[in-house]
């Protein structure tokens, strides 16, 4: 103890302590212990409580991205029912309106001039509804390659991270168990407690490396799906301005040429 202790610094020691870290028996140890570990995951058995808070931060991205994951896919699925409900819509506005049209060139009163020029105004505001496709077609493109893309390769980032991290949370179980079997005063204990603890090190710069890039790639996905969305949205929005200022035009033209027109009143019969 006293010759490592007075003639090799640590770093030293831990990669001599890796380079034995090959042995059949050491590496059934780290399968071990990673699996343990794995299976207390799983099981969502109770973990060290310092070890759960160290990673905080990191558990706060991880949420984040789910969040990003899951909203990404509803929405793609949102715009696919919009785009349904605007075609439907569309369709029952035009057929209302040709019905109006086809009852109204029958009826010689003013009623018959009202229904003609309100059917116009119903088939011209279906059409002008159908102009919302483009911009929403664009949208869901848009989504959905940020989803295939951007999500996908942070999606793999994080599971290499996780990887990593159970390893790590492994060694510290494995170096939690050796410790409590420790003698000092007896060399092969301590020469197997460092080589635990050259492991635990070299799990933990694996894991912290993953860990950066994680956190790094959560925030530039969030930030990209904001861009995203407010770059693509700002043409839907103005092509909804359009359509509204449009259609409440020509409808206003129609109520202002109805004016002067005697009200009908109407009874339903039962």
């Amino acid at each position: 103890v006293s010759y490592y202790s007075s003639n090799y610094p640590r770093e030293f020691y831990d990669q001599y302590a890796q380079s034995q870290d090959k042995s059949v028996v050491n590496k059934m140890q780290q399968k071990y212990w990673k699996t343990k570990q794995t299976l207390i995951k799983v099981t969502g058995k109770k973990e060290d409580e310092h070890v759960v808070a160290s990673d905080a931060d990191l558990d706060a991205k991880l949420e984040l991205f789910h969040s990003i994951q899951r909203t990404c896919m509803e929405l793609l699925k949102a715009i696919e029912l919009y785009q349904k409900r605007i075609c439907f819509l569309s369709q029952e506005e035009n057929e209302l309106g040709k019905f109006l049209r086809s009852q109204g060139s029958q009826d010689k009163t003013r009623a018959g001039k009202m229904m003609q020029a309100t059917g116009k105004a119903l088939c011209f505001s279906s059409q002008q509804r159908l102009a919302l496709r483009t911009p929403l077609s664009r949208l869901y493109q848009e989504v959905e390659t940020f989803r295939y893309r951007a999500i996908s390769d942070t999606w793999l980032t994080v599971n290499r991270m996780e990887q990593y991290r159970t390893e790590y949370r492994g060694a510290l179980l494995w170096m939690k168990d050796v410790s409590q079997e420790l003698d000092p005063d007896l060399y092969k204990q301590m020469e197997k407690f460092r080589k635990v603890q050259a492991q635990v090190r070299h799990a933990k710069l694996n894991f912290d490396k993953l860990k950066t890039d994680v956190c790094q790639k959560v925030d530039l996905l969030g930030a990209s799906r904001c861009n995203l969305l407010s770059h693509v949205l700002t043409t839907y929005q103005t092509t909804l301005l359009h359509f509204w200022e449009k259609t409440s035009h020509t409808m206003a033209a129609i109520h202002e040429s109805f004016k002067g027109y005697q009200p009908y009143e109407f009874s339903m019969l039962k």
